[in-house]
C-alpha cells in the first residue's frame, strides 16, 4: 500500500550520541531513500535515554533539518532505555472497551514504576495456547486467555521528547520504542520475518535485545552497555580527552607505543566481552522460558555493532549465525544523490531512523 504524501513522517532518532533523520517516499517503483542525515550531540545532552540539555538537543534538530532542506515537520521518534517497559502477558479475555478501562490495574504488578507516573499502551496479540509452556500456572483452566504485548513509559520521559520536539518547530505524530522501530526495518528488508531470531543493536550507551518469533516480541531487555565503555576507558588508561578517546577508538588517531596499542585492545576486548555476556545472559533467558523454541540468527545493528572482534565473539559464544541488519537494503537509492558507500557504512546506526520512517499518520 502507497502511503499518501500528506500522511507520512519523517522517521527521528534521537540517540545519546547523535540524531538520526530519514525520510522515505513511496512510490509505485516501491519504497524510495528521498532522505538521510545525521548530526552530532556532545555526550552530556542525553544521559540513559533522559535528555538533560533541552537547549542543544532542539537546536541541533533544527541544524538537522535545516541542513538537509527537510520540509515536512511531522516526525515519528522513539524511546528506550530503563524508562520503558516491553512486556508480553497473558490476561483473562475480554473485549477491547473493558481491557482499556482494566489495562492500569493489571500493569502494576509487571511494571517497576508507580503506575500513576507512567504512559500506557497495549496490543492483543492473539489467544493463548493453554498447553504452552510459559503459561503462567493458576491460568490454565481459569477461561480463555488472551497475550497482549504491554508497553510503559514514564511520563516524565515521554514528556521531555515531545516537549523538544515542539521547541524546535516540530510536530510528534508517533511516539515508539526503538525495539518495534528495529522489527519494522528488519521486516522491510525482507530478511525471513518468520522463524525465531534475535535483534540486538548496540549504541553509545544502551544495548537493546529483541528476541522475536514470527513478527513477535517475546522477551526484550534494554542494558547500559555500549561504545561508551570503550571511550570512557581510552580517556582514563591513555589519559586523553573526549574528542581524542572517540577518535581512538574510530582509529582515526595514531596512539603511539605498542604499549598503548596493547592496552586498546585489552579496553576493546573486555568491553565485547561485557556486551556478548549480557547477550547470552538474555539468550539464556528465553531458552528457559520458552523452551520449545530454537534460536535460528541474531541481527546485528548500532554504530557500536562494528567494534572489532564483536561479531565474531558472539557468534563463537552463542553458536548461532550473526547477520548485519542494513536497513536500506530494500530500499530504492538515487546513487547520484547517495554515496553507496557512506550508506553502507552508517547503515547500521540508520536501523531506528529508518523503521520510524516507514510510520504514517493514522497507522496502528
Amino acid at each position: 500500500m502507497i502511503i499518501p504524501k500528506k500522511n507520512r513522517l519523517v522517521g527521528l532518532d534521537i540517540g545519546s550520541h547523535s540524531i538520526k533523520l530519514v525520510e522515505i517516499d513511496q512510490t509505485k517503483k516501491g519504497r524510495v531513500l528521498n532522505n538521510f542525515g545525521i548530526i552530532g550531540l556532545p555526550p552530556e545532552a542525553i544521559i540513559e535515554g533522559s535528555i538533560k540539555e533541552t537547549q542543544i538537543v532542539s537546536s541541533a534538530l533544527k541544524n538537522l533539518f535545516r541542513n538537509l532542506k527537510v520540509k515536512n515537520k511531522n516526525v515519528a521518534t522513539s524511546i528506550s532505555g530503563y524508562s520503558v517497559i516491553v512486556k508480553k502477558i497473558s490476561l483473562k479475555a475480554r473485549n477491547k472497551s473493558e481491557l482499556e478501562a482494566t489495562i492500569y490495574e493489571e500493569a502494576e504488578q509487571y511494571i517497576p514504576f508507580d503506575v500513576n507516573e507512567v504512559r500506557l499502551d497495549f496490543d492483543v496479540l492473539s489467544p493463548v495456547d493453554e498447553s504452552a509452556e510459559d503459561v503462567q500456572e493458576g491460568e490454565k483452566g481459569d477461561q480463555d486467555l488472551i497475550e497482549v504485548m504491554l508497553v510503559a513509559a514514564k511520563k516524565d520521559n515521554v514528556n521531555d521528547y515531545v516537549s523538544v520536539i515542539n521547541s524546535a518547530g516540530l510536530t510528534p505524530v508517533v511516539l515508539d520504542v526503538d525495539v518495534f522501530a528495529l522489527q519494522n526495518a528488519l521486516e522491510i528488508s525482507n530478511y525471513e520475518p518468520q522463524g525465531c531470531y534475535t535483534m540486538v543493536s548496540v549504541g553509545a550507551e544502551e544495548l537493546g535485545i529483541n528476541a522475536i518469533k514470527n513478527g513477535v516480541s517475546l522477551f526484550t531487555r534494554d542494558s547500559s552497555y555500549g561504545g561508551s565503555q570503550i571511550t570512557e576507558a581510552i580517556m582514563s588508561e591513555l589519559h586523553v580527552n573526549f574528542e581524542e578517546a572517540e577518535k581512538i577508538k574510530l582509529g582515526g588517531k595514531n596512539i603511539g607505543s605498542e604499549a598503548r596499542k596493547m592496552r586498546l585492545q585489552e579496553i576493546v576486548s573486555s568491553a565485547v566481552s561485557d556486551w556478548v555476556n549480557e547477550i547470552k545472559r538474555a539468550l539464556d533467558f528465553v531458552g528457559t522460558t520458552y523452551a520449545e523454541e530454537t534460536m535460528e540468527k541474531i541481527y546485528i545493528c548500532g554504530g557500536a555493532s562494528r567494534t572489532p572482534g564483536f561479531k565474531e565473539s558472539l557468534g563463537k559464544e552463542t553458536n548461532i549465525p550473526i547477520l548485519d541488519l542494513d536497513p536500506f537494503k530494500n530500499l530504492v537509492i538515487n546513487e547520484s544523490v547517495f554515496d553507496a558507500e557512506y550508506l553502507r557504512y552508517m547503515a547500521p546506526q540508520a536501523a531506528v531512523a529508518v523503521g520510524l520512517a516507514l510510520r504514517s499518520i493514522g497507522d496502528k
